[in-house]
């Protein structure tokens, strides 16, 4: 696997523009009552060492096409909140214990102080989008809105999939319906509507957003994919998440998907009653015999192919989607991405 020293300069651009992100994000932070229990919990999970793809994404994408920083910097903004607001839920929909290299705040703090943090992370998140009026006008601000609430739309969509199929222990599945989850959940909002909207601050509104469709799906479908593959196989102290944790909540990812449809009929029994069972009422022993289930028919190495086959496709778009932009340290950022979300081990 290629060294992640590669991958300084994807690293450096990604630590740059999180950090521009983190600044205006503290800016617009209330500095008043109550703190304790709400507005000192909400720089939490942004202040993690989270990598910041989104808003990089978003503010590289406007660069490329020749768009200034102080113009997309609200909506990145914005953007990055809902995503960590996404994580507080996730993590009390699926009793997640760890998140960045630390507790979850639903560990911590118990799920109604987390719930309602979340909340507030997700109004805030509307607050950098004012902005825009004064800086980008009314039209070009209410197409930026528009793409904002489709991409929140999606993610509840693609979250209420998966949480459905775990709360119906539904096992037949198919790799298409995981896909399709997939899409709506991470895709759009993680590099579909970045992109876009990136694009569409740049070049006040005159650019077909439609072209960034394919090589969105394309990379977020990867870096998911490539996201559930650490999640067995990553180390936990370099992870920051609960390892193993996707199996101790049932989900529906591409690797289960494979392994319900090779397993013996003994087997196939053994995991729906596995998977029928509350996270409390499973353990260790049915983790690792899950996990050696997995290694027994290939289903990780299998998911790590479907992940390199998409972030080959999500290549081959590259080319046709900003191969005719100038050259650009922006536009080498977001060819290096690609690769450096499959072969990242962390």
């Amino acid at each position: 696997m290629t060294s992640t020293a590669n991958f300084q300069f994807v690293e450096d651009r990604l630590r740059e523009y999180k950090g521009a992100t983190q600044e205006v994000i503290a800016a617009l932070l209330p500095s008043k009552e109550p703190r304790r229990y709400l507005y000192d919990l909400i720089p939490e999970y942004p202040n993690r060492f989270g990598k910041g793809l989104r808003p990089s994404l978003c503010i590289a994408t406007c660069r490329a096409l020749g768009g200034e920083i102080d113009k997309i910097i609200y909506s990145a903004a914005a953007i990055e909140l809902f995503h960590n607001a996404f994580l507080v839920h996730d993590d009390v929909e699926d009793g997640s214990l760890e998140r960045r290299g630390k507790p979850t705040l639903s560990a911590e703090y118990g799920l109604a102080i987390a719930v309602n943090v979340g909340d507030a992370m997700n109004v805030l998140s509307l607050h950098p989008l004012t902005h825009n009026l004064e800086i980008l006008g009314p039209t070009l601000s209410w197409l930026v809105f528009s793409e904002i609430e489709h991409m929140v739309r999606q993610s509840v969509e693609g979250q209420a999939m998966e949480l459905g199929w775990v709360r119906d222990n539904t096992v037949d599945i198919v790799e298409a319906d995981y896909l399709r989850m997939t899409l709506k959940k991470t895709c759009w909002y993680t590099c579909m509507h970045p992109c876009r909207i990136g694009a569409l601050v740049a070049t006040g509104g005159q650019v077909q957003m439609d072209r960034f469709n394919h090589f969105g799906y394309y990379l977020g479908a990867a870096f998911q994919i490539q996201d559930d593959v650490l999640n067995l196989v990553a180390e936990g102290a370099k992870y920051g998440k609960e390892i193993g944790g996707d199996l101790w909540e049932g989900k529906r990812t591409l690797m289960l998907i494979h392994v319900l449809e090779a397993c013996e009929p003994k087997e196939r029994r053994r995991l729906r009653l596995f998977l029928s069972r509350p996270r409390l009422a499973r353990s260790e022993d049915d983790i690792q015999w899950l996990l050696g289930l997995m290694n027994k028919y290939g289903s990780i190495d299998y998911a790590r192919s479907c992940a390199r086959e998409l972030a080959g496709a999500a290549l081959y778009q590259y080319r046709s989607t900003y191969g005719d932009l100038p050259g650009s340290d922006d536009k080498r950022f977001i060819e290096e991405i690609v690769l450096y979300m499959i072969e990242r081990e962390l």
